[in-house]
């Protein structure tokens, strides 16, 4: 149960850190800390047991029905990452406490990344695929709100639109190769999916879902040709940039590799299509960088080239290689975190990151410096820095390795060159940055930063060298338990250690290390052959692209709509004839065996009272009050039927739906013309009348087929379990809060979405505003009369008390939440038809959005509530309970989700009417005033 609060704490913390605002720096830093702190002791209290091989898991029901809980494991994988995540979160936090200006919102910044470390929490910790996927895609969205912090710039919202696009598309082709391994393995559940590595890659699928599998990690971890959008992404704040682009949302792609590495590895078309993948990226990163003016942009292309090292080392056909991939993960998120804080201080104290412009700040900020550099030669692979043990690991696994057959020599050759392009960049970063004689024309005069801006970056330059030097010590522990989750057995003999003695890998890097100096000392002969080479705009590229399918998409559309609705519903209909007619015709006999009911007298006039109303609003449909009229009678004899059938539920509902709606539509009508003209030829009114003839023919006969077979039902179950299972023994109430409460939370959401949606319509949108009526007579002088007013004000408390009534009785008798919002809505539209808007505003002053707002939010934390209890969401709970002055009485949990339900129908309901009246009034206060 604990682990559940891991990732739970952090989604606790973005949701605090959205309401710091108004407190002090320093308090708003202290409270966003506090929940990834607390988070991070939980983990260091499961990581002894994890530590010694154990891995720990947690499950809760999601959705029983589909095989889906909601599961959480924490084994040695997990761990480290868990550990990156919150500990490099947590020095970002407090560095962005003195980054960011007094311009720019903090409890913004703080609430996006607290969200962003949720979702990376929840993908390396998810046991369930789907589960995974979903806080995959939560990645996307909420690095797309970071990297449009600063949403006032052009680039950041043009690299915030690519980093989603590239990384939502490639989720779509994860989504598709983990439904697949499901479907193969028969089950979401990592534990089983990684035990069964037999069955997946001997099923004739295997081939396309590791593909898609792969697109959705190359995509996120900025691998070749997808590399295009982290540059981009630069435009982001720069703890955003250190957090996301270095720690974890790019290493979000390498864990997915490290991850399936049980079930997916070990074919030739893994190592074939991540090994190459990885070397491309590797050479073409550290090719491109060395030749980066921009700071960010430096180390933005040093990431891509790391994170191509790291998946060339998954590639690799070797267990050693898969411990150095994890052991380079660790050391290249310390050295690049730290790095980009770094750029960031020298952004922060001189106003630009040219390095042309940017020398001799060694002499104004030499502490910084001292630490940039000690970074700088960990990414370079210096020896006693914790990037030089990782490398010659790199080094001596392509020496061991057979992926390409007799041309895998090659592979330690690039390994070696691309080793020298990285210690030739690194050379850069240092020697343009902090010698090179003077600065150019800076912004600001350079000074070392506030005190604790520089102690996240003392903590892991500190650890770059515990970690090179003592890393037996150091990282051995973690390294061995999360390289035995990603190979799933036994763990290879190795041996941490800064000296092996002289061999081939030793040698290596010391080619690597005097060709990259080389490299940076003759830069200019490859400066000059760059520039000689044609521009590539990977950014002008994607918007081209994105042009190029947005002019197809709206020629296709120009091509389909041409804005006649009649069309639209015509070829609606052809469809839906060739989809259910067709079968009607190989039916031998369209009766079934089930008597026909005998048509009473009540039902005869019932039928034809909905038949009369509904040719009459077809009939009157050009004259819109009178086809309004009409529908009603439609709707009450829809809501007569219900009550002759005994469903009380369905009929209170309809009536109460039917009055809200009326009412809406008359004041929409408020805004049309009051007749339409006509608009149809005699030919064309012939038509319509055929296809709607033949669909009521197919329609009836459809109905008429059921009607008169046998049906199975599953209102016994209902029925049977109603009582017993929700506490309630109003069936229809225990459906929509217990059985399927899912449905009715999803409903509320969508309810609530849409009045949203119609508040701003209406907010912004232009409208007709009539001065007469349809016989153009002058609106009445007297707006609100005194008779309705008064009547209104003394119906106002009875309704609310039957509303509550209603509300409290729905769990055992017809009536529930639902009803008893419509019943409170109309109750107040009452109110806004006899007062009108301003009257009701200056004695009801709500804010209808926080009322939608607290219903979803209540019904939701109902559901969560279940899991507490190892229950599966949105479980029923009751009781019987003896209470002073009323006696034995039920008590369900379900009456508080039915509470959310209320609020979310009330605050919808009313937001849209009041909306409309508003709008209706204020015509009117218009015209009066003319």
């Amino acid at each position: 149960m604990t682990l559940l609060w891991i990732p739970l704490l952090s989604l606790i913390g973005s949701v605090i850190s959205a309401f710091t605002g108004k407190l002090t720096r320093n308090q708003a830093t202290s409270l966003t800390m506090l929940a990834p702190l607390i988070a991070l002791c939980i983990t260091l209290y499961h990581a002894p047991a994890v530590l010694a091989g154990e891995t720990i898991r947690f499950s809760a029901a999601w959705i029983p029905s589909l095989g889906l809980d909601f599961s959480l494991r924490l084994d040695g994988l997990s761990l480290l990452f868990i550990f990156m995540i919150l500990g490099i979160g947590l020095l970002v936090i407090l560095y962005s406490r003195y980054y960011l200006s007094n311009n720019d919102s903090m409890a913004k910044l703080y609430s996006y990344l607290m969200l962003f470390m949720t979702a990376m929490l929840g993908i390396v910790m998810s046991n369930n695929v789907i589960q995974l996927w979903v806080f995959w895609e939560l990645t996307s969205i909420s690095s797309f709100l970071l990297i449009s912090y600063w949403w006032h710039k052009s680039e950041a919202r043009k690299g915030a639109r690519m980093a989603l696009t590239v990384t939502g598309a490639g989720g779509l082709a994860l989504l598709g190769g983990l439904l697949i391994i499901g479907d193969i393995v028969g089950s979401y559940n990592l534990d089983i999916i990684l035990a069964s590595r037999a069955i997946i890659q001997s099923h004739d699928l295997y081939e396309l879902a590791l593909v898609l599998v792969l697109l959705g990690a190359f995509t996120k971890s900025a691998q070749f040709p997808f590399h295009f959008w982290l540059p981009h992404a630069m435009a982001a704040p720069t703890p955003v940039s250190a957090y996301l682009h270095s720690a974890t949302m790019v290493k979000a792609g390498i864990f997915l590799l490290a991850r399936f590495y049980p079930a997916l590895a070990g074919t030739e078309m893994w190592f074939i299509l991540v090994a190459l993948t990885g070397l491309i990226t590797l050479l073409f990163g550290a090719y491109v960088a060395l030749f980066k003016h921009d700071l960010k942009g430096l180390l933005a292309y040093s990431t891509i080239s790391h994170l191509g090292l790291i998946t060339l080392l998954l590639g690799l056909d070797t267990e050693l290689a898969t411990v150095a991939a994890i052991f380079h993960i660790i050391n290249h998120a310390t050295f690049k975190a730290s790095l980009f804080m770094a750029t960031g201080i020298i952004d922060h104290e001189t106003g630009t990151r040219d390095m042309r412009k940017l020398n001799g700040m060694w002499r104004f900020m030499p502490y910084t410096a001292t630490l940039a550099m000690v970074a700088a030669a960990a990414m370079a692979g210096v020896p006693l820095l914790n990037g030089f043990i990782s490398k010659e690991m790199f080094f001596a696994e392509t020496l061991h390795q057979q992926v390409l057959g007799s041309m895998s020599w090659l592979i330690p050759v690039l390994a070696t060159i691309a080793g020298a392009f990285a210690v030739a960049y690194s050379a850069r970063f240092i020697h343009d940055v902090f010698f090179n004689g003077d600065p150019i024309d800076l912004p600001r005069t350079p000074h070392e930063p506030p005190r604790y801006m520089r102690v996240p970056i003392e903590i892991l330059v500190v650890l770059c060298l515990l970690v090179g030097m003592f890393p037996h010590f150091v990282v051995d522990g973690i390294l061995s338990a999360a390289s035995l989750a990603v190979l799933g057995k036994a763990m290879p003999e190795y041996q941490l250690s800064i000296w092996h003695g002289f061999n081939l890998p030793l040698l290596m890097s010391a080619m690597a290390v005097a060709g990259g100096l080389f490299i940076y000392v003759n830069r200019k002969h490859l400066f000059q052959f760059q520039a000689s080479l044609p521009p590539l705009n990977a950014k002008k590229m994607f918007d081209h692209l994105v042009q190029c399918v947005i002019d197809w998409s709206q020629d296709k559309i120009n091509k389909t709509e041409n804005g006649s609705l009649q069309r639209y519903v015509f070829i609606m209909l052809g469809v839906i004839l060739l989809a259910a007619g067709w079968p009607l015709f190989e039916m031998q006999k369209l009766a079934g065996s089930v008597p026909n009911t005998p048509v009473d007298l009540h039902n005869g006039i019932g039928a034809s009272l909905l038949i009369v109303g509904a040719i009459a609003t077809v009939i009157s449909h050009r004259s819109r009050m009178v086809a309004l009229l009409m529908v009603s009678i439609v709707g009450l004899m829809v809501a007569v039927v219900f009550t002759r059938f005994s469903a009380p539920d369905l009929a209170l509902t309809q009536l109460t739906v039917e009055v809200a709606t009326i009412i809406l539509l008359m004041l929409a009508l408020f805004f049309l013309p009051q007749s339409t003209p006509r608009e149809s030829s005699s030919l064309r009114i012939l038509r319509d009348l055929s296809i709607a003839s033949t669909v009521g023919v197919v329609i009836a006969s459809i109905c008429y087929a059921l009607l008169t077979r046998p049906l199975d039902s599953i209102s016994d179950f209902f029925i049977a379990n109603a009582k017993t299972g929700g506490g309630g023994t109003n069936v229809v109430n225990v459906i929509l809060v217990d059985f399927r409460g899912f449905d009715t939370l999803g409903e509320i959401t969508v309810l609530g979405i849409a009045a949203l949606g119609i508040f701003k319509l209406l907010s912004r949108i232009p409208l007709f505003m009539p001065a007469t009526d349809s016989d153009g007579r002058s609106w009445a002088r007297e707006r609100h009369p005194i008779l309705l007013a008064s009547i209104s004000q003394s119906l106002l408390p009875l309704a609310l008390l039957v509303s509550a009534y209603i509300f409290l009785r729905g769990h055992n008798l017809p009536g529930g939440g639902f009803i008893a919002g419509l019943v409170t809505s109309i109750a107040f539209i009452l109110q806004y038809m006899a007062h009108g808007s301003t009257w009701i505003s200056e004695r009801f002053d709500v804010n209808y959005r926080k009322i939608i707002a607290s219903g979803i939010a209540i019904a939701m934390f109902t559901g969560v509530g279940s899991w507490f209890f190892d229950k599966p969401f949105l479980t029923t709970w009751f009781d019987y309970f003896d209470i002073p002055f009323i006696g034995k009485t039920e008590l369900a949990s379900a009456i508080v989700f039915d509470l959310g339900v209320y609020l979310t129908v009330v605050g919808a309901t009313l937001m849209i009417l009041a909306s409309l009246g508003d709008m209706t009034t204020s015509a009117e206060q218009k015209e009066g005033d003319v």
